[in-house]
């Protein structure tokens, strides 16, 4: 079974739309780039990123991703790898993916195929943003970890990371470290 993986950039409340930019409408976005990361923080991405083997993503953050990723370069690999890795888009929309190496999830029932993507052969599955998708993912119990790298700000508005579940899930604590003026944690969800 392949381990999967959410990870999100977050304001301490909770707030993980546009850290980046890429929507307009959203009076807040590209909040991250107001604070650094440090080396630590690069590195933490860095590192997931390279031991990653998928990227499972909605259609919003897929279509930014694919829009920015194609023509990025860089030294340490970082570009390299999000273009060539395989992808995993779940969307009803979409039809002629432009990103290399995407896949369309576009079945009746998207959680089913993630599920079934899951219970394959592979590597870890990262999952980036991708509000609606991660919320479902959580509220499924398919989330193996999540990774939270968390900045000093509170947006007061926005999409959050977290919203209802019928039951509750558990997540154990296994890394904090300050990563410049972030926070990383890293939480494995507990099933017992």
């Amino acid at each position: 079974m392949r381990k999967l993986i959410v990870t999100e950039f977050v304001s301490l409340d909770g707030v993980m739309q546009a850290p980046g930019g890429g929507e307009p409408d959203y009076p807040h976005q590209g909040w991250t780039f107001t604070f650094e990361r440090g080396e630590e923080g690069d590195r933490f991405k860095l590192d997931e990123v390279l031991e990653s083997e998928a990227m499972l993503l909605g259609r919003v953050t897929y279509d930014g991703f694919a829009a920015a990723w194609p023509s990025m370069q860089d030294e340490v690999g970082f570009a390299d790898k999000m273009n060539s890795q395989p992808k995993y888009v779940v969307s009803s929309t979409l039809r002629d993916p432009s990103w290399a190496n995407t896949t369309v999830l576009d079945g009746a029932d998207p959680i089913a195929a993630v599920r079934e993507l899951r219970a394959g052969e592979g590597g870890p599955i990262l999952v980036h943003g991708s509000a609606r998708l991660a919320q479902a993912l959580i509220a499924a119990d398919l989330v193996d970890e999540l990774h939270l790298m968390v900045f000093p700000i509170v947006l007061g508005s926005g999409k959050r990371l977290f919203g209802e579940v019928a039951d509750p899930r558990r997540f154990r604590l296994t890394r904090a470290e300050q990563a410049g003026e972030t926070l990383i944690t890293v939480y494995e969800a507990k099933r017992d």
